[in-house]
């Protein structure tokens, strides 16, 4: 009877216990399984926080890479794969395999000493043309705690351009306006000083160089205005639909009374396809007048001058071609024509009155017009000033 007993409370021991060890693996079960749906969704937040930083790093113009303390690239955005090696991969790579700038690496160097700011420039030459870079640099933590690089890769090359440009502006403008500020002071000390012991003839002659250096000022600071309005209004254009060949020929007429008729010609070859269109008609009297000008002034010998304008195959430009078989261009200052203060020969053409801002002139009213200006020419065969026009016939609402 008791071993009965103890043989049923045995039993409902065992019973109990199953029962409260299945309690138990059920609730450790559901507590594990709620461990993992938050561990899963927590891989999820960071998974897509992990896909937004990288969206939004490819995103942004700017070149960025992060190294590891061996300078290798573990994450190199698309602005970067473009700009440095044409979209190829770059992660897995040293940085100084993708980028040769010695500069830069004894910067990163420093930086890491603490020895140095953040940012700096670089010029950094890629595929043999030089670009100028702001880097800046920051420590970031990766996995486990690691410290890696940051760095962000800013382009200013456009602005280092400008600012090369300015300077160049600067230094030619000085060198413009010092020589006949030289003479005009010069010739004017010596007619204060010396004027009662000058004879008639030395006094006319000084007074003439003086005066033709007040009108080669003059015209040089017209024309820095004229570049300066151009480029500073672009918007002041005053479009109207007008006659093309009408403002051609108004402008060759004052040229064809000065050709010697004999062994000179100007011809000029309208297509009756061209109705009137939106130009500005006083802008590019400025540029034929120009241009027209550079042949008479440094092509006189010239035996053929032509103007030829026509609609281009698809008929949404104007283009205008005015020739003439001087002397030529040598092939090495075509690139050059347009800049400002650019003159093949600095001498004949200061000789000439030139300023060396007349092409450039035109060509910043050709570019206000949404045209294209380009020179082609050959030594001893003869020049041509090649631009084009949109056709437009009516003004845009």
């Amino acid at each position: 009877m008791v071993e009965s007993i103890n043989n049923k409370r045995r039993s409902f021991l065992k019973i109990n216990n199953s029962i409260l060890c299945s309690k138990y693996i059920k609730e450790l079960s559901i507590s594990t399984n709620q461990l993992i749906d938050k561990s899963l969704l927590d891989y999820t937040k960071a998974d897509d926080l992990y896909n937004q930083i990288r969206l939004t790093l490819g995103a942004i113009k700017e070149a960025i890479f992060i190294l590891n303390d061996k300078r290798v690239i573990d994450y190199a955005n698309e602005s970067a794969s473009r700009k440095f090696e044409n979209g190829k991969t770059l992660v897995g790579r040293r940085l100084e395999s993708v980028l040769r700038s010695p500069s830069l690496l004894e910067f990163l160097e420093n930086f890491s000493k603490g020895e140095n700011s953040q940012v700096q420039a670089f010029a950094i030459e890629i595929r043999k043309e030089s670009f100028w870079f702001e880097v800046s640099c920051s420590k970031v933590i990766k996995d486990e705690g690691k410290e890696a690089l940051l760095l962000v890769f800013h382009d200013i090359t456009r602005l280092k351009k400008l600012e090369m440009m300015r300077k160049e502006f600067i230094a030619n403008v000085s060198h413009e306006l010092r020589t006949p500020i030289t003479i005009i002071k010069g010739f004017s000390e010596a007619l204060e000083d010396d004027y009662e012991e000058l004879s008639d003839e030395d006094k006319e002659r000084f007074f003439i160089k003086i005066n033709n250096n007040i009108k080669r000022l003059h015209v040089l600071i017209e024309d820095l205005f004229k570049l300066s309005l151009l480029e500073s209004q672009q918007d002041l254009m005053n479009f109207s639909v007008q006659s093309f060949k009408k403002l051609i020929l108004d402008v060759t007429d004052n040229y064809i009374k000065r050709i010697d008729n004999i062994d000179q010609s100007i011809s000029i070859n309208f297509s009756n396809d061209i109705q009137p269109f939106l130009f500005d008609e006083i802008r590019m009297h400025q540029v034929f007048d120009n241009l027209l000008q550079n042949i008479f002034r440094y092509a006189p010998e010239f035996s053929m001058l032509s103007i030829s304008v026509s609609l281009t195959k698809q008929k949404d430009y104007v283009e205008s071609i005015i020739a003439d078989d001087g002397p030529g261009i040598p092939e090495h200052c075509l690139p050059n024509l347009f800049e400002r203060f650019y003159t093949v020969d600095k001498g004949r053409s200061r000789e000439k009155g030139g300023t060396g801002l007349g092409l450039s002139i035109v060509r910043q009213i050709i570019n206000n017009h949404g045209g294209n200006i380009y020179a082609e020419s050959k030594v001893n065969v003869g020049t041509k000033f090649i631009f084009s026009l949109p056709y437009k016939r009516e003004i845009d609402e």
